[in-house]
């Protein structure tokens, strides 16, 4: 298990456990989540260490490796993914201001955003621990995708944009990765990054059963705040911070089953609707942000 004495983000020792939750998705086990009263970044505390931590990952529920239609969120996520996929390649576009370029794409999963990219024109490559997911980008769409071990192995500024889509949150070496992502990436690059906001509406709201918790996967529980200080000094400006919208209601609907609700779907649209209302005029409510950097 993997302890920390002082916060990771800022290095106090004043931290303090925020919240104890489940791993309702795959073990069940609890884990802690701790906060630093000095910077207030959140993490999750006595976490399996990556040697142990594959375990908790093996699922065929488990979307982003598996690309699973069981289960009715499974397949609502796939319904939603073509909408989401244009929406984000329409969001690279406009931040980078290039119709075409260099894309790296850390923590591609079955590799359907980079082969959405690859079909824009862009040269598209992935890093993706899963090796069957990584086989899966190969096969289905021609997709260059290396293991997270063989980064140092690319070039030096080479990647016009690199995008992690609620990626960042589970790197054991947070700060390895940073430096990692600032010498790939070109100057004047564009960095797009998306994570659950644990100071959203929904998080208030559903404390422990809150799904973008997701212990032990999760290691770290990021608010716009926490984000920008973690960039500071890092060689990166942030540029614009954007709401994912439609996370809120997927969400919402794993909060409420989680909570063991037998109307989770209906409850969790309703619900996901009365959250997503305000943050419409705060998004720094929203559940899930964009932030976009450049180096």
């Amino acid at each position: 298990m993997v302890h920390h004495n002082s916060c990771p983000l800022c290095s106090s020792a004043a931290i303090n456990l925020k919240i104890v939750c489940n791993d309702h998705f795959k073990s069940n086990e609890s884990f802690p989540v701790w906060a630093c009263s000095v910077c207030g970044f959140c993490f999750t505390q006595d976490h399996p260490d990556e040697t142990a931590i594959g375990k908790y990952y093996e699922s065929e529920d488990y979307i982003s490796h598996s690309d699973t239609s069981k289960g009715l969120v499974n397949k609502i996520y796939r319904m939603v993914r073509k909408r989401m996929l244009r929406k984000k390649r329409s969001i690279l576009i406009n931040e980078t201001g290039l119709k075409q370029g260099t894309i790296l794409d850390i923590g591609s999963g079955t590799g359907h955003f980079a082969a959405a990219m690859k079909d824009a024109g862009w040269m598209a490559r992935g890093i993706e621990i899963n090796k069957k997911a990584s086989d899966a980008s190969a096969e289905n769409f021609g997709l260059d995708i290396i293991s997270p071990s063989d980064i140092s192995t690319l070039e030096s500024n080479s990647f016009d944009s690199i995008t992690l889509w609620h990626v960042l949150e589970h790197f054991n070496d947070l700060h390895g990765y940073i430096q990692e992502i600032s010498r790939l990436l070109k100057p004047g690059g564009t960095c797009i990054i998306a994570l659950p906001n644990i100071s959203s509406y929904d998080a208030d709201h559903f404390r422990q059963y809150w799904a973008a918790y997701d212990v032990p996967r999760h290691l770290w529980h990021f608010n716009p705040d926490t984000f920008g200080f973690l960039f500071e000094g890092k060689g990166f400006s942030m540029v614009n911070v954007r709401p994912l919208p439609l996370d809120v209601f997927y969400i919402s609907i794993l909060s409420e089953r989680y909570k063991g609700n037998r109307m989770a779907f209906i409850t969790g649209i309703l619900k996901g609707s009365y959250f997503a209302l305000p943050a419409l005029f705060n998004k720094r409510k929203s559940s899930s942000l964009i932030y976009i950097l450049k180096k």
